[in-house]
């Protein structure tokens, strides 16, 4: 099942929620709510959490973001190569000079809340192809250089980029 593509009310619905109080600064009423969050999403194992604000409901969209950071970076789906074309999705978080089928307007970058959907098939893709930039680049449509520099563009994609290579054998990316 592809979580990524879930709505949060449904991906919501498949977490166990844990509220808690958490120690540290904050100020005054930092630690008389349980204000901190832990999801855990049942079926994968991932864990998202989130205790910098005062408001519970703020600690539980953060929470929800990592939620799905952390899908997209440790959970693997299996990408047939034959006939490959990347999903729309994979296409959103491509560099704008990429041609695809999605307008420049509609893409995403790190900071934008859909980022992490398209992240999860680029790193199936990148899995699927034992960690080669240049044909995970090739299958998407761009550049190894390309591919590299939006594996930069964010730490936890850079790690999990160098991860996949390291588990094969594969010298880790440069800048």
């Amino acid at each position: 099942m592809n979580w990524l593509a879930l709505p949060d009310d449904e991906l919501l619905a498949q977490c166990r929620l844990e509220r808690f109080r958490v120690s540290g600064p904050g100020g005054q009423h930092r630690n008389k709510t349980d204000s901190a969050v832990r999801l855990t999403h049942e079926p994968s194992g991932a864990v998202g959490y989130a205790a910098e604000r005062r408001s519970q409901h703020q600690n539980r969209v953060m929470a929800l973001s990592r939620l799905r950071r952390a899908i997209a970076l440790e959970v693997r789906r299996e990408v047939e190569l034959g006939m490959y074309h990347p999903p729309v999705a994979l296409q959103r978080v491509l560099p704008r000079s990429i041609r695809t089928e999605v307008p420049s307007h509609d893409r995403v970058g790190p900071r934008h809340r859909e980022f992490w959907t398209g992240i999860g098939p680029l790193l199936d893709l990148f899995e699927a192809v034992g960690g080669s930039t240049a044909d995970c680049a090739a299958l998407v449509g761009c550049s190894s250089n390309q591919l590299t520099k939006l594996f930069a563009s964010e730490p936890h994609l850079w790690a999990a980029a160098n991860d996949v290579r390291s588990k094969r054998g594969l010298s880790p990316l440069r800048r």
